[in-house]
């Protein structure tokens, strides 16, 4: 797995708990080769409040771009479960980003 690479922009511990506490992160970028994807990731319990509410709210549920659901909302986890989707080539189905001031924290 040398060509991934994973970063969180806020990779402080009180962002650590803040995460674990809400249950989603919306701070995660994954370098593959030369292409860049953000992911979100979120724990189930938090989707069904998203997804209600929005139920709720609008009648419908739209999902976001590059939602991952995990166990638990921590880097261990994340990065975990990214491994396991590079290795079943998941990131080839995505669109990578093309926002160069995040592509420069690879560098």
């Amino acid at each position: 797995m040398e060509n991934l690479k994973i970063i969180f922009i806020d990779n402080t511990d009180l962002a650590e708990f803040e995460a674990s506490n809400k249950g989603y992160r919306n701070d995660i970028y994954v370098k593959i080769s030369n292409k860049v994807y953000n992911l979100r990731a979120y724990d189930l319990v938090r989707l069904q409040q998203d997804f209600k509410s929005e139920l709720e709210e609008y009648g419908y549920y739209s999902i976001e771009p590059n939602l991952v659901l995990v166990k638990e909302v921590s880097r261990e986890c994340i990065y975990l479960t990214i491994e396991k989707l590079y290795e079943q080539k998941f990131f080839e189905d995505l669109k990578p980003i093309d926002d160069y001031r995040v592509i420069d924290f690879f560098d």
